[in-house]
């Protein structure tokens, strides 16, 4: 029983020692997917580029898209997640309600999928890695591990894979759609938008345009 104590007491502090070795800009992490695609030896295509690096309208557009809040929330928006707990207690569709910092836990830490259990281990997680790494970093590191395709992880290796060209050189509308290719990235084709997602994509586009005093935890 020690020893099983023991090994869950280390299973828990590897995060914590990582969000810490997150803080170093040199430390470029690595998502659990990707270490997925090693293991099964189909490898991945990922460039490590710094925040100032991509262009910033590609950065509020994935704020804006995905957690409108991310500037002035601790690392959860309690007032959605509550909302999604209310619609699962009465059996409604849940809206989801995953911030920035909850995916990057999630995409560092954890596993994919819906799960109660993993949601639950989001929080604390959450919390805890935007109590130590600051905003920039947070989404710098987010931009950078997030898949975009089938193996295809970070801005960088997504611009080029689907655009030929560096996360720098973005064009607005070309930001808009790989923000909405995010929720499912095996499905949409930013480079081969369907109708649906270039309406997706013009909303993206206002929203960035009037990001505001939304992002400036990011300028």
């Amino acid at each position: 029983m020690r020893r099983g104590g023991l090994a869950v007491l280390g299973l828990a502090l590897v995060p914590v020692v990582l969000t810490f070795l997150s803080l170093l800009p040199f430390v470029h992490p690595v998502s659990t997917l990707m270490l997925r695609d090693l293991v099964m030896m189909r490898g991945y295509e990922r460039q490590w580029v710094d925040l100032e690096d991509i262009q910033p309208v590609l950065v509020h557009s994935v704020i804006m898209s995905e957690d409108g809040l991310y500037c002035s929330h601790g690392g959860i928006d309690w007032g959605a997640l509550s909302s999604v707990i209310d619609d699962a207690l009465s059996g409604e569709p849940s809206r989801g309600a995953s911030t920035i910092t909850m995916q990057t836990v999630k995409n560092l830490y954890l596993w994919q999928g819906r799960s109660f259990v993993r949601k639950a281990l989001e929080v604390p997680l959450a919390i805890g890695f935007d109590f130590v790494v600051p905003k920039r970093r947070t989404i710098e590191i987010y931009l950078n591990i997030v898949e975009w395709a089938p193996g295809v992880y970070g801005a960088e290796a997504a611009a080029r894979h689907h655009f030929g060209r560096s996360a720098s050189e973005l064009t607005r509308r070309q930001a808009a759609l790989l923000t909405v290719t995010l929720p499912n990235p095996h499905v949409r084709n930013p480079a081969k938008p369907t109708a649906g997602l270039n309406r997706l994509a013009d909303i993206i586009e206002r929203r960035a345009r009037q990001a505001g005093s939304h992002v400036n935890c990011v300028r």
